[in-house]
C-alpha cells in the first residue's frame, strides 16, 4: 500500500428546538433548528424562495416535507436522478408510517420511463397522463427534466393551450422543492429560473425551496435580481453545530438535547500518479484491506465511488471472486447498471458505483474509498459516509464499530494539504467538517462555474416562453403576465429577447442552408433544452446483464469506442428484440429513449485497456476555429484504425449535423487552463492537415459542452502568438 496520510474528522451535532405551537411531530422526537427554520420560512408571506444549506445527514428532507406531513398542503420534489426520487420516496413513506397525519399524503413518483410505460398501458396521451398521476395528490416526486418538458409544452399535441398542463400544476402544488440542486451546471440553473419566473408571472405566489449543502452563489443572486425575496438557512454561520473533542463533551451536548448527524471518521488519504488506471489498480493491489475491514470488523458496510463506468464493471467480478467465499455480497450502481441491480446494489454488502450513488442517496456505511475530479464532487462524496449508528438486518439491529474513509486523490493534491512549510493540515491531526471543506475547496481543483453562460445563451430558452405566452388560446388571458415575464427575463439575463429573437432566426437560415430543411434549428434546440440534446446516443442490449428487460440501455458513443468491446446491430433488430422481451416477460420496457439513437449495437464486455480514437473532418478546420462561434457542422467521422465496425458508424454519423464549437487547441490544455468539469463533452479532432499528428491540435465540444465554451473560448484569441486574456 502506498503512503497513507491519516487524519480525523470530528463527529458533528445538530441543535435542537421546542416544537413550534400547532406543528404535529411524533412523541419523542424533536426538529433541529434548521428545520423549525425552513418551515416557518415557509409560512412566512414574505418569502418566496428559502435555501437550506444543513449539512449532510441533517434531516433536510423531513425540512421539506414537514408542511406537507401537517396536512392541507401539497408539494412537488425534483431530483437530478431517479435513484436520489427513489430513495426519497421510501424516506417520505417512512416519515408517513412514523408522523401518522390525519389525512395520510398520497405520493407518485413520476421518471421518463414510469410516464410512457403508464400512458401506454392505459392507452393514453402522455399529457393526460400527466394529468391522471399529478391530480389528487400532495407530493409528486420527480425529476427536473420532466418539470422543465412540462413547462415548455413538450407533452401536449398541436392546438392544445401552452398552458394545458402547467396551468394546473403550478396552480395545484403549493412549494416546489430542488434537492441536491449544486450537481447541476449553469444551463440547468438557467432552465430553473426561467421557469420560476413564468410560475411567479402566471401564478399567485408559489414558495421555492432549495436543497444543497453547497448552494451556488450565481442562483441566489439571479434569483435576487428578479425580485423573488430569499432567505438563507444557514446552520453553520448561525453556529447550530457542534464538534465535540471528547466522549465527555458529545455525552453534555446529547444530554442538552444535540442530536448527532455524522460520526467521527478515521480519514486517510492515498496519493496516486493522475493516470488512467491509478484507482483501478491500487484497488486490486489493496484488496486485502477491503477484506480486512469485513473480518476485523464484522457487520461492516462498505461503498467504493469511482468515476469510471467501466472501471467499476471490471471491479465488481473482481470483489465478488474474492468477498463471495465469506458470505459477503457485492453490488454495482452505475448509468449501464439495470435497474433491479441498481435497487439491490444498495443492500450489498460493499457496492461499488459512480455518480449514481454519490448524489443523496441515504447509505448506511462505515466504509468509503472514493475518486474524485474536484473538490465540490470529493466533499459531496464523502458526505455519504458516517451518517447511521448501523442498519438493520432479518431484523436485528447491527451497530457499526467505526467510520472509515480512503480517498484516492492526485499525488499534487496530498502534496499542497501535507507538505511545504506552512500545510493546512498535519498527518494524524483533528479537524471539524467545515474547516475540512474549506481546506478542500481552497486547495483541490475548482472547476469552472461558466457564469458569462446566462447573458449569452440562458435568454433562449426565456424567448420560446415569452413565444408561448402569446399563443392565440391564452394570449388575453395572459397578457400582463407576458409582459411581466419579459420584464424580468430581460433583468435576470441581462439581454433583451429581440436581439435573442434576431440570434434564433439566425442560427435557422444558417441551418436551412446546410441541411436543406425547412424547417428546424439545432443550436436553438440545445439552448431551449434541459442536459443537451446528444447527437451521439447509442441503444445499446447489454449482454453482459443478467436480467434480460435491463439489457436496453443508451450510451454516448465517445464512452463507447474507448470502453467497450460491441457488436453493430440494426435498429429493427434491437426494437424486434425489446418488444419480443416485453412481452415474453409481461414486463413493459419504455422505448421513447430509443428514437433518436445514432446507431444500435450489441455490448459484449468491457476493455481492460482504453482504445484510442479521434475525430476526423475531411475538409479544413482553420476556417471553422476562427469563426469563434457555435455551429452545425456535418462531415464529421471517427478514427480508430483497429475497429472493425467503424465504418458502419462513421456512414451515419458523417450526414449527422452536431452543434460544437471548435478550438485551435489541443484538448488536454483546452482542460486544464479552462477548468472543465470531468464529463464536459469535448474531444480531440484532427482535419486534412492534420490526420497524421501525434496530437490532435484541435478540440470539439458538442451540444451544450459546446454553449458552455462559448462563453470561455475568448480567453484563446490570440494577437500574433500572444494569448491577451488568460
Amino acid at each position: 500500500m502506498s503512503e497513507s496520510y491519516k487524519i480525523t474528522l470530528k463527529p458533528v451535532y445538530s441543535q435542537t428546538v421546542p416544537t413550534p405551537d400547532g406543528v404535529q411531530i411524533p412523541e419523542n422526537w424533536s426538529l433541529s433548528w434548521h428545520q423549525a427554520a425552513t418551515l416557518e420560512a415557509l409560512r412566512n408571506p414574505n418569502i418566496d424562495v428559502v435555501f437550506n444549506t444543513a449539512m449532510t445527514g441533517d434531516g433536510k428532507s423531513l425540512a421539506a416535507y414537514l408542511e406537507v406531513l401537517q396536512g392541507e398542503f401539497s408539494a412537488i420534489g425534483l431530483y437530478p436522478t431517479n435513484e436520489l426520487a427513489r430513495d426519497q420516496e421510501i424516506q417520505i413513506q417512512g416519515y408517513i408510517k412514523i408522523f401518522q397525519p390525519q389525512d395520510q399524503p398520497r405520493i407518485v413518483r413520476l421518471s421518463g420511463a414510469d410516464l410512457e410505460i403508464y400512458a401506454e398501458n392505459e392507452g393514453l396521451k402522455k399529457s393526460a397522463a400527466i394529468s391522471t398521476l399529478t391530480s389528487q395528490r400532495e407530493a409528486l416526486l420527480t425529476n427536473p427534466d420532466i418539470f422543465h418538458y412540462l413547462h415548455r409544452g413538450a407533452y401536449i399535441i398541436r392546438g392544445d393551450s401552452p398552458d394545458k398542463l402547467w396551468g394546473k400544476i403550478d396552480k395545484d402544488f403549493d412549494l416546489f422543492i430542488f434537492d441536491e440542486f449544486h450537481v447541476f451546471a449553469a444551463p440547468q440553473i438557467a432552465s430553473v429560473v426561467n421557469t420560476m419566473l413564468l410560475i411567479r408571472c402566471t401564478n399567485r405566489r408559489k414558495k421555492f425551496l432549495f436543497l444543497s449543502a453547497t448552494p451556488d452563489k450565481n442562483l441566489i443572486d439571479r434569483l435576487k435580481l428578479a425580485g423573488f425575496r430569499c432567505q438563507e438557512i444557514n446552520p453553520i454561520e448561525e453556529n447550530k453545530y457542534q464538534f465535540p473533542d471528547t466522549p465527555a463533551q458529545e455525552e453534555k451536548l446529547k444530554n442538552q438535547g444535540w442530536r448527532q448527524v455524522a460520526r467521527t471518521i478515521s480519514f486517510n488519504f492515498i496519493p496516486l500518479e493522475p493516470s488512467f488506471k491509478a484507482s483501478e489498480t491500487w484497488l486490486k493491489e489493496n484488496s486485502n484491506l477491503i477484506l480486512k475491514q469485513f473480518q476485523q470488523y464484522p457487520g461492516s458496510k462498505g461503498a467504493i465511488i469511482l468515476n469510471s463506468i467501466a472501471a467499476v464493471k471490471r471491479l465488481t467480478p473482481f470483489f465478488q471472486v474474492i468477498l463471495q467465499p465469506y458470505g459477503l455480497q457485492v453490488g454495482e450502481n452505475t448509468g449501464l447498471s439495470g435497474k433491479g441491480e441498481k435497487e439491490q446494489s444498495l443492500s450489498a454488502d460493499l457496492v461499488l458505483g459512480t455518480s449514481t450513488i454519490d448524489v443523496g442517496v441515504d447509505f448506511k456505511i462505515n466504509f468509503l474509498i472514493f475518486e474524485s475530479s474536484d473538490a465540490g464532487n470529493f466533499i459531496q462524496r464523502l458526505g455519504r459516509l458516517g451518517r447511521h449508528d448501523g442498519y438493520e438486518k432479518d431484523g436485528q439491529e447491527i451497530k457499526f464499530q467505526n467510520f472509515t474513509a480512503f480517498a484516492l486523490v492526485p499525488n499534487f493534491l496530498v502534496e499542497r494539504l501535507f507538505l511545504g512549510d506552512t500545510p493546512p493540515l498535519a498527518v494524524n491531526s483533528i479537524c471539524d467538517r467545515p474547516t475540512f471543506h474549506k481546506i478542500i475547496a481552497d486547495k483541490y481543483r475548482q472547476i469552472n462555474d461558466f457564469r458569462g453562460y446566462y447573458k449569452r445563451w440562458g435568454a433562449v430558452q426565456s424567448f420560446y416562453l415569452f413565444c408561448k405566452l402569446g399563443d392565440r388560446t391564452i394570449k388575453e388571458q395572459y397578457a400582463q403576465s407576458r409582459e411581466q415575464f419579459q420584464k424580468a427575463c430581460e433583468e435576470v439575463f441581462d439581454t433583451s429577447l429581440k436581439s435573442v429573437a434576431g440570434r434564433v432566426s439566425g442560427w435557422a437560415k444558417d441551418w436551412q442552408a446546410l441541411s436543406g430543411n425547412k424547417s428546424g434549428n439545432p443550436i436553438a434546440d440545445d439552448a431551449a433544452s434541459f442536459r443537451g440534446v446528444s447527437s451521439l446516443q447509442c441503444g445499446l442490449y447489454d449482454l453482459t446483464e443478467n436480467n434480460e428487460v435491463d439489457r436496453f440501455k443508451t450510451y454516448d458513443l465517445p464512452g463507447i469506442l474507448g470502453n467497450l468491446e460491441i457488436e453493430v446491430w440494426t435498429e429493427a433488430g434491437f426494437i424486434r428484440t425489446l418488444k419480443e422481451t416485453a412481452e415474453r416477460t409481461g414486463q413493459a420496457i419504455a422505448k421513447g429513449r430509443f428514437a433518436h439513437c445514432l446507431a444500435f449495437m450489441k455490448l459484449r464486455s468491457y476493455r481492460e485497456e482504453r482504445l484510442n480514437w479521434k475525430f476526423t473532418y475531411s475538409g479544413d478546420l482553420q476556417a471553422i476555429a476562427d469563426t469563434w462561434k457555435v455551429q452545425v457542422l456535418k462531415g464529421v467521422e471517427v478514427w480508430q484504425p483497429e475497429n472493425y465496425w467503424i465504418g458502419e458508424i462513421n456512414k451515419r454519423l458523417k450526414k449527422e449535423g452536431l452543434v460544437c464549437y471548435v478550438i485551435r487547441r489541443p484538448v488536454a490544455e483546452v482542460r486544464m487552463r479552462l477548468r472543465l468539469p470531468m464529463h464536459f463533452q469535448i474531444y480531440p479532432i484532427s482535419d486534412r492537415y492534420s490526420f497524421h499528428d501525434a496530437t490532435a491540435p484541435y478540440s470539439m465540444a458538442f451540444g451544450h459542452s459546446a454553449l458552455l465554451l462559448d462563453t470561455l473560448a475568448y480567453t484563446f484569441k490570440s494577437k500574433g502568438d500572444e494569448i491577451w486574456v488568460a
